[in-house]
């Protein structure tokens, strides 16, 4: 339909889906094309003009993993398409880490200290003059489930968010480009089918895990949903 807005969204895992995050974005008016890059569907070789927005999900790779994630090399060349052009861009986590290289960052394997689950975050001060971010709550919660992290931002960025193990938790490129290294769009029930024995190896409990996720839940998802409505409307202003 003429003047739709339309996300392109990089499934990079079966079970790291866009979640709430896909309600939420259609409920803003930006309709959502899943490709399943894990599953071998194939990945555009441009954004434009069909899309107006790209989004980045996570997974358990690092942005330059092309040996066991071989689709990871487009998505790298669609977002920086989306960075030269200015169009809308969220990266979650895997997402968020390739955001971050393709713009100059580093990123670093099984660095700093592992977070999983509902984790505290402190917003910046940079925060409030930030199109998403803007007015939030400064201490919210999210989903954490990671063991790799950015260790540098890259230069011009806007440092957002943080959390005590691991600095780095937002940032933004220029004026429509973001990066988060925890998972908006994870409702707490996601949880429950995490890999139980990566989490114990890192000395997690995951039904403990499960249990302060779902306290925290209402509380998230008002935030979270505000985020990807801010979102959402700035790729139906661009379409």
């Amino acid at each position: 339909m003429a003047g739709t807005a339309r996300a392109l969204v990089v499934q990079n895992t079966a079970t790291g889906g866009p979640g709430r995050w896909e309600g939420w974005l259609g409920e803003g008016g930006l309709a959502l094309e899943v490709v399943r890059a894990f599953a071998g569907e194939a990945l555009p070789e441009r954004l434009r003009p069909r899309y107006q927005a790209l989004v980045v999900l996570g997974g358990g790779f690092l942005p330059d993993d092309d040996e066991r994630a071989p689709w990871l090399a487009r998505t790298r060349e669609l977002a920086r398409e989306a960075v030269e052009f200015g169009l809308p861009v969220f990266g979650i986590c895997l997402g968020g880490q390739l955001l971050a290289q393709v713009a100059g960052g580093a990123v670093r394997g099984e660095h700093g200290r592992p977070e999983f689950g509902s984790t505290e975050l402190t917003l910046r001060q940079e925060a409030a003059e930030d199109p998403l971010f803007a007015g939030l709550p400064v201490r919210p919660r999210a989903i954490e489930n990671h063991v790799d992290a950015i260790t540098e931002l890259p230069p011009g960025a806007a440092w957002l968010a943080s959390t005590e193990g691991c600095p780095y938790q937002a940032f933004r490129l220029g004026e429509s480009a973001w990066g988060v290294q925890f998972h908006p769009e994870a409702e707490a029930e996601r949880i429950g089918g995490w890999d139980l024995d990566r989490l114990t190896r890192h000395g997690a409990d995951r039904a403990a895990l499960h249990r302060e996720a779902l306290a925290a839940d209402a509380d998230s998802a008002r935030v979270w949903r505000e985020v990807a409505l801010r979102f959402a409307a700035r790729a139906v202003a661009a379409a």
